[in-house]
């Protein structure tokens, strides 16, 4: 697979500001969804120093094993805790099934609008539905989407834990 313009591109911009501000360019988000562009992005500039975070927690563990520091990915903001526990342990022998259980419940949010999403489990698991509501552009989901959501997320063993005050 060859990467897109768009990717060599920004690492040749990423090789630039390193060259150009050495100590001060720390690390960057790829936010791409493609492997191969965060894999380019650890292979070219990881053992340099330079932080490499994929976007998702579906790259987490491949990241950590070939140079990356970490994740920064929405749904962080509801699942911290197995998120982080993967990051502790990423070199414990449950790894990989830890990294299965992020897919899981990552691939139970992206059959909706992200934000929404997230906004709905919080509303759902916190008991508080104010906090489903959305500003536009977004669109809150409909009732339908909710409890579809809410299902997939409990069948998959889902849960935010001490978010009930």
């Amino acid at each position: 697979m060859t990467r897109s313009p768009n990717s060599a591109l920004a690492q040749r911009l990423i090789e630039r500001l390193l060259t150009a501000y050495p100590g001060i360019i720390a690390g960057a988000k790829d936010s791409s969804g493609d492997w191969n562009n965060t894999k380019a992005y650890l292979d070219n500039f990881a053992k340099a120093g330079f932080d490499v975070f994929p976007g998702s927690e579906t790259f987490l563990l491949q990241g950590l094993r070939h140079g990356g520091v970490g994740c920064i990915s929405a749904t962080a903001n509801v699942n911290p805790g197995a998120i982080a526990g993967l990051f502790a342990t990423w070199q414990a022998a449950n790894a990989d099934a830890q990294q299965e259980g992020l897919n899981t419940i990552r691939g139970i949010f992206a059959k909706y609008p992200m934000i929404p999403a997230l906004k709905a489990a919080t509303a759902h698991y916190g008991g508080d539905a104010s906090w489903s509501t959305v500003r536009p552009p977004l669109v809150e989901l409909t009732p339908q989407q909710k409890v579809s959501l809410a299902g997939d997320l409990d069948q998959a063993g889902f849960t935010m834990p001490g978010l009930k005050g």
